[in-house]
């Protein structure tokens, strides 16, 4: 995964800006970072997601693949059955 950078310091500057005392401004950078931080680790990227979409697509692929096979074998067993059953038909008429 990329990394997503937190400007510690230019949140704490804003906080201090707007009247937080300076100590609390740099506890709370430091705790947002740290949450950002472990937070983030998991998020999953697009390249993640296109990964994932692509290894989806081929296992489909592969059914739909095992399917039609079964499909024309028990398609092909029908019709070996059907055209028995005329031909008995046949010679008993």
């Amino acid at each position: 995964m990329g990394t997503i950078t937190f400007d510690t310091l230019k949140f704490a500057n804003t906080l201090k800006e707007a009247g937080v005392p300076p100590a609390q401004a740099e506890a709370e950078a430091t705790a947002l970072s740290e949450v950002l931080e472990i937070n983030l680790r998991d998020l999953a990227t697009k390249e993640d997601l296109r990964r994932e979409i692509e290894s989806l697509r081929r296992d489909m692929d592969a059914r739909f693949i095992q399917m039609e096979q079964r499909l024309v074998i028990k398609l092909g067993g029908l019709m070996a059955f059907s055209i028995g059953i005329v031909a008995a038909l046949v010679k008993l008429l």
